[in-house]
């Protein structure tokens, strides 16, 4: 069982940034996908970002990129996800998840292939 911890949620102004952190304790992800995901109240959960650990290969959904940057610490076993230029669309919980299998382009952003989920952290942007 891969255990997800985020951190690095809170409350921050409209074009602010923020900095979310999955840890992995324990579990080498040479082999993974790890992905953000989110959920705004009264919606569904979406899919934000993701890196592919073997390779690194980065994915991102329209709404994040130029804005978010997703990336691995080998090290510390410990995937992050930059946020920059926020807006209040963007306050959602947001959930790290880990996949057994290197993803490609359409599996990627499908919750399904996803196989752990962290406990989400809240992101507010206020306007």
């Amino acid at each position: 069982q891969v255990q997800l911890v985020e951190s690095g949620g809170g409350l921050v102004q409209a074009g602010g940034s923020l900095r979310l952190s999955c840890a992995g304790p324990g579990r080498t992800f040479s082999s993974y996908t790890m992905g953000w995901f989110r959920q705004a109240p009264g919606k569904e959960r979406e899919f934000v970002s993701a890196i592919r650990w073997s390779d690194a290969r980065t994915y991102y959904a329209d709404s994040a990129k130029g804005r978010f940057t997703i990336s691995r610490d080998n090290a510390k076993n410990t995937v992050y996800l930059q946020m920059n230029s926020l807006k209040p669309e963007d306050t959602a919980v947001y959930y790290c998840a880990a996949s057994t299998w290197a993803l490609g382009d359409v599996r990627v952003v499908q919750e399904g292939p996803y196989d752990y989920w962290g406990q989400g952290t809240q992101v507010t942007v206020s306007s």
